[in-house]
């Protein structure tokens, strides 16, 4: 209770691109959005994320089981 965990939900640009159901990658790289993080605007990483869920490696189920698992502790 009260406890915050930072979780990096770690996709690699490709990935998320074929996950856009409304298209908004294409639309930032036609230039119709700006500063479109990941395309026209930088995107930093967490430094010391307390879970990195890799969902392009994982099902949901092991990113739930891993978020289960954190809260648990």
């Amino acid at each position: 209770k009260g406890k915050f965990f930072e979780v990096f939900v770690n996709a690699p640009i490709e990935v998320c691109e074929r996950r856009d159901p409304k298209g908004l990658y294409a639309k930032a790289r036609q230039g119709q959005l700006r500063e479109f993080t990941g395309i026209t605007a930088p995107y930093e990483p967490p430094e010391n994320p307390e879970v990195e869920l890799r969902t392009d490696q994982l099902t949901v189920q092991q990113c739930v089981a891993a978020m289960v698992e954190k809260i648990r502790v």
